[in-house]
């Protein structure tokens, strides 16, 4: 009995032992935050795979109180966590000192990697290089350009060329190339120094385009702010004196669409750049003056800069820079889909919309399964 019951206990003590070592083979484990063991493959980077908590990464953009951030943060968010890692995210709604102190903040917290939107100044590049020097890897997105100078990080931007010239054609297709127009745009940002070339092109090329009047501010009551310009314009310049207003941000474009409306000048037409859930519906609106934009998903380019900085993290190669290509989305285009279209439906309408593989790594669609909600 005694000799019968050792014999079997060492049987499954081997067979246990065997079990494990086999395991061992192909996975590693980690532990996640929920004190459970999460099993992965050898397919998924070391520096990922044998990470004792989940990897940190922290999201900061400098600019804010629009759509159009609340969906790029949360594009890098949800991209994040469906790989598993934890995404902090952080608008400074253009404070300048607020933004720097939560870089500053990030790196004292030891992130495994940051993504910085909209770092328009010189103390950017400092703080990038001090988040590079820690060992921190780090994406920026329509940042300032000097960055480049710096080993190892990401520039993203939106091709804002792309997206000048085609908000530019539809203003002068509509206009047939005559046109007395506002236009709403603010110095400073790398996007806006980009998209200025374009349209100081146009009038040099087009001159039955002329500029009449400008205004342009970036705090967190742009909309605000540029519907009382606006309206302040429409009084100024009555029928016949102002005809088109060209608006370099959908900031910019809500409040002129809003100011528009309420002044009843039908005869006034808004074109624009970028787009969010917002500008959409205006674009909808019954009488809506807002005839057309060019974009990038936002919240696609959350998720690919996302996907970059985690290739970063993973110790994978990335490119030096990297240029979202541009769409333009026309009121014809809505309207014809008989249905309220937003940014979850848009791709029925426009194709390619919200859609690509960019930088999407066989590890990241293995990841996402084992932490699919």
């Amino acid at each position: 009995m005694g000799k019968r019951l050792l014999t079997l206990t060492l049987a499954i003590s081997m067979s246990l032992l065997v079990g494990l070592t086999g395991c061992s083979k192909d996975s590693s484990s980690t532990a996640s935050t929920s004190g459970k063991k999460v099993e992965y493959s050898k397919n998924i980077p070391e520096k990922i795979s044998k990470k004792s908590d989940k990897v940190k990464v922290m999201v900061i953009r400098k600019i804010g109180g629009d759509d159009h951030t609340a969906q790029y943060l949360a594009g890098a968010k949800n991209e994040g966590e469906s790989l598993g890692f934890k995404v902090d995210t952080f608008t400074a709604n253009g404070d300048t000192a607020k933004f720097h102190d939560a870089i500053n903040q990030a790196i004292e917290k030891n992130y495994d990697g940051v993504i910085i939107s909209h770092g328009d100044d010189a103390a950017t590049v400092d703080d990038v290089k001090k988040l590079t020097d820690k060992g921190i890897p780090v994406v920026t997105f329509d940042s300032n350009s000097d960055i480049s100078k710096i080993k190892g990080v990401t520039i993203t931007s939106q091709n804002d060329e792309s997206l000048a010239k085609l908000s530019l054609e539809e203003l002068k297709k509509v206009t047939l190339g005559q046109a007395k127009m506002a236009y709403l745009w603010v110095d400073g940002f790398p996007p806006m120094v980009s998209r200025n070339k374009v349209y100081q092109q146009l009038l040099k090329d087009n001159p039955g385009i002329k500029e009449i009047d400008r205004f342009g501010v970036a705090t967190a009551d742009t909309s605000v702010q540029t519907q009382n310009a606006v309206s302040a314009m429409l009084t100024k310049y009555p029928k016949g004196q102002l005809d088109t207003i060209f608006a370099t941000w959908d900031a910019f474009a809500i409040g002129a669409a809003r100011a528009i409306k309420e002044a009843g000048r039908t005869d006034v037409k808004l074109v624009s750049i970028d787009v969010s859930n917002a500008d959409l519906q205006a674009i909808q609106e019954e009488g809506s003056p807002w005839i057309g934009t060019a974009a990038c998903d936002p919240k696609l380019i959350g998720a690919v800069d996302l996907r970059i900085l985690a290739k970063k993290i993973a110790g994978e190669e990335t490119p030096e820079t990297y240029k979202f290509e541009a769409t333009l989305i026309t009121q014809e285009q809505l309207k014809s889909s008989g249905k309220p279209v937003n940014m979850d439906n848009l791709s029925e309408i426009v194709q390619g919309w919200g859609k690509s593989d960019a930088f999407q790594e066989p590890w990241m669609t293995e990841l996402k399964g084992i932490f699919k909600k």
